[in-house]
């Protein structure tokens, strides 16, 4: 997860884009596609508070339950292109029922699966379906103002995500609070029956299904080297050399060489997922160590950081505001000063509650990174090559919330 400055999740809505808008019979309202797409933010961020109680209901430690987040941003991360490509080659019938389908099955295994790694299969079933719902969504929206709708959607319910998994989990059960992201079933029939469900005609180019495969095999390594480095960054390289000998014998495949070539699309990637590696990191990190430093309850705590996520949400939506107006050199030292800050900030504040503005400063860096820097990504990059340049900037991104639980584990859940 959108390339929305409001974003405190970072969706991958960007990757809808690689889809062509299709041409609708009556054009799907605003809001039934805010329905469609944003309740993955909540889903996604929902596990913030509740990592122990889910930890001691699965008999296994906090560190340990992390994967659960990890294994949800990778999907999101490795689902978003993969189910735009097919929204792309067979139309938005045949992503929406597909979404559907993974949804209703991940929640189902979420909800009664007694043993981690069950649940960890439902967690990924769920983002993949998320990934398609957000990317028919935003192929349908059409115009800025409905883009609009859409990313203060993401905005809003990624930054009430850990609270409301807080308060869920309390009244009833953890297992209730991963099911949020179900929410958006709802707005499929609607979108059913407003939308072209008719299958695009013009791309007969054949699918590069081993390109995919191996970035893929690529992502997947890169998030398992915070937890296992030596043998992840091993597997990280034989993959990586594989997929660079596959772009070269396929340079038109599903990674473009002459993209990689791209200077500004590179460092504009990179930079993505560096801030969204830090933001997630602190996401889950500030609320551990406020506990661990102060006396304030799970309430407070998941309060305190929702005005926080609110406050760098709304800041970040005034810098994309902004941006037009700023000459990029400008943008991109704000944008790399709030990022620097807020983990230095995290690790030598003396007060306890100055950890609320470090939350501020990472959403406030990543949240309008992710609208600026994806501009940059795409524009460097020819006409023909946009809709995949965007999807593999969305990757890298998304990489960053699967990179960031783990770290944070890392750092101090295991302590």
């Amino acid at each position: 997860m959108p390339l929305s400055a409001a974003t405190p999740h970072p969706s991958p809505a960007p990757a809808a884009a690689l889809t062509p808008t299709p041409t609708p019979t009556r054009q799907v309202h605003a809001l039934w596609l805010a329905l469609l797409a944003t309740p993955v933010a909540a889903s996604a961020n929902s596990p913030v508070l509740i990592l122990p109680d889910m930890a001691g209901s699965l008999g296994v430690r906090t560190a340990t339950a992390t994967w659960l987040v990890t294994a949800f941003g990778w999907a999101m991360a490795v689902g978003t292109p993969l189910m735009a490509g097919l929204l792309r080659r067979r139309g938005l019938g045949s992503a929406l029922k597909l979404s559907a389908v993974l949804i209703v099955t991940g929640t189902a295994i979420v909800a009664a699966a007694p043993w981690l790694p069950l649940v960890m299969a439902g967690r990924v079933a769920q983002a993949v379906g998320g990934a398609g719902l957000i990317t028919a969504a935003m192929s349908l929206a059409g115009s800025v103002r409905r883009m609009g709708v859409i990313t203060a959607g993401f905005g809003t319910l990624g930054a009430v995500g850990p609270l409301l998994g807080s308060t869920i989990a309390d009244a009833a059960s953890w297992r209730v609070s991963l099911t949020v992201g179900a929410l958006a079933l709802l707005a499929i029939p609607a979108v059913l029956r407003r939308a072209d469900l008719s299958a695009p005609s013009s791309d007969t180019t054949p699918f590069d299904g081993r390109g995919a495969a191996l970035l893929v095999l690529t992502a997947t390594a890169l998030v398992l080297i915070p937890r296992h480095p030596l043998p992840a960054l091993a597997a990280s390289l034989v993959t990586a050399g594989l997929l660079t000998l596959h772009i070269r014998s396929h340079p038109t495949g599903f990674v473009p060489r002459s993209l990689l070539r791209t200077r500004t699309f590179v460092l504009s990637a990179a930079l993505a997922c560096t801030l969204a590696t830090s933001y997630f990191t602190l996401l889950f990190a500030v609320p551990q160590l406020l506990q661990d430093r102060t006396a304030w309850s799970s309430a407070t705590i998941g309060t305190g950081q929702l005005i926080a996520l609110l406050t760098g949400s709304a800041l970040s939506m005034a810098l994309a505001a902004a941006a037009a107006r700023m000459s990029r050199r400008t943008v991109l030292t704000i944008l790399l000063t709030a990022g620097a800050l807020a983990p230095l900030a995290a690790a030598l504040t003396p007060w306890a509650p100055l950890l609320l503005l470090v939350a501020t400063l990472a959403v406030f860096a990543t949240s309008a990174g992710q609208a600026t820097l994806a501009v940059y990504a795409t524009t460097a990059a020819p006409p023909a090559q946009r809709p995949t340049a965007i999807g593999l900037f969305s990757l890298c991104y998304q990489l960053g919330g699967a990179f960031g639980p783990a770290i944070a584990a890392t750092l101090t859940l295991s302590a």
